[in-house]
């Protein structure tokens, strides 16, 4: 089993505000003060981190993950419970990192460099090789206060990872940078975990936090409401983000062992659904390429002035692979009456890979779950698409080429 890196146990935060700075003074002489306020952010957060492993941190803003991170990277402290580290952090937390804009980028990274605790030596052997992974040529010598938030993350994410640490934490501020820089940052990313360094990645992006991590930890109202499996995580954390005063969260376990989560208002449900081959016949297995029928059953609870469908397919891992829904395709139903049934059918060809697939299914009033959101349910039906008869191939898609070969 993997060494653990990093270790929580029932780590809270709290602040204090006090009426007057005053008696903020007085109680660091031991006098009692009334009157003070105590705000906890964070309460009785408990994990542990793996050499190696990839852990998403979720949560709305407000949840307490700016906290969890500065308390884990040591620039808070916590109000109870006990944090070990075994192994050198590194963090980019916020664009910049800290760097003075008056400053050239050479010059903030040999001070960045110093403060994360390297030698003078270390630093200039490294210089030559943080510059040729920012990328931004002779603006390496130029002030920051000339750089745009792109080129400032190359720098900052350059430094921080010109050293591979046993932990690496990310915020959500490498989403600033270009995609070019993303996938090379990507792989840098993989590379060290590859090397065993432990990755706490903080994003509201559903397809990073499933394609990077291991597990996914939600943090909501400053506790931790899910640690797990990161397909399960951000099922819970979506129907969450849409949860009003009278929406439910229900989930449950199926045979599969998968977790499926349904969220909404009820006031409408998806009652059946099946996907269908050409000839009409329920299937669990089709083949590649060929026409499918998904249908969906759907029953009116209430009176609903304005009803959209929508669908969303997705890969063995979570990833979306197509979603669209009937705001979009111009068919959204108007004045539904409570009892009505309505039959959708849904056709298209499976010009997908091999793999299993599953869809997860809206009932809403307008192109967003944000809005009315009647019932939100993910894992709905679970596919597989088979390689039956196509010549092989590799990837998400099918998009069988012709290809001309001239040998003049």
């Amino acid at each position: 089993m993997n060494a653990n890196v990093l270790v929580l146990e029932g780590v809270g935060k709290s602040f204090r505000e006090y009426p007057s700075q005053i008696l903020r003074f007085a109680t660091w002489a031991g006098i009692s003060v009334r009157n003070v306020q105590e705000h906890w952010v964070l309460r009785n957060i408990s994990f542990r981190l793996g050499r190696g492993e990839a852990v998403g941190i979720v949560g709305q803003n407000g949840a307490g993950k700016s906290t969890l991170l500065k308390l884990i990277t040591g620039t808070l402290r916590q109000t109870t419970g006990s944090l070990t580290v075994n192994g050198r952090i590194s963090a980019i937390l916020e664009l910049g990192m800290g760097f003075n804009p008056d400053l050239t980028g050479r010059q903030n990274v040999m001070h960045t460099a110093g403060l994360m605790g390297f030698s003078q030596a270390d630093i200039e052997r490294a210089i030559p090789d943080i510059e040729a992974f920012a990328e931004i040529g002779e603006y390496f010598d130029e002030p920051v206060r000339t750089y745009s938030s792109g080129m400032q993350m190359r720098v900052a994410f350059s430094v921080a990872t010109a050293f591979r640490p046993e932990v690496l934490i990310v915020d959500e501020a490498l989403s600033v940078g270009d995609a070019y820089f993303q996938h090379k940052s990507m792989g840098r990313i993989r590379e060290f975990r590859r090397q065993g360094t432990t990755l706490l990645i903080v994003s509201h992006d559903r397809t990073a936090i499933q394609a990077l991590c291991d597990r996914a930890i939600l943090l909501d109202k400053g506790e931790m409401r899910m640690d797990g499996d990161p397909h399960t995580v951000m099922d819970y954390y979506n129907a969450m983000i849409a949860e009003r005063e009278n929406t439910a969260i229900s989930s449950v376990k199926l045979e599969s062992g998968k977790v499926q989560t349904t969220s909404g208002t009820g006031e409408a449900v998806v009652e059946k659904v099946g996907i269908y081959n050409a000839a009409g016949e329920p299937v669990e297995f089709i083949n590649v390429g060929e026409p499918a029928e998904l249908r969906i059953q759907v029953k009116a609870h209430t009176d609903i002035p304005r009803l959209v469908l929508g669908y969303l397919i997705k890969d063995r891992l979570g990833q979306d692979v197509f979603g669209t829904n009937t705001h979009h395709t111009g068919q959204a139903l108007e004045q539904v009456r409570a009892g009505q049934v309505i039959n959708y059918s849904i056709r298209f060809s499976t010009n997908m890979g091999a793999g299993a697939y599953s869809v997860s299914t809206a009932l809403v009033s307008t192109d967003t779950h944000l809005v009315n959101n009647y019932e939100w349910r993910d894992l709905a039906l679970v596919f597989t698409v088979m390689n039956v008869d196509r010549a092989y191939f590799v990837g998400s898609n099918w998009m069988p080429p012709s290809i001309a070969i001239d040998q003049s």
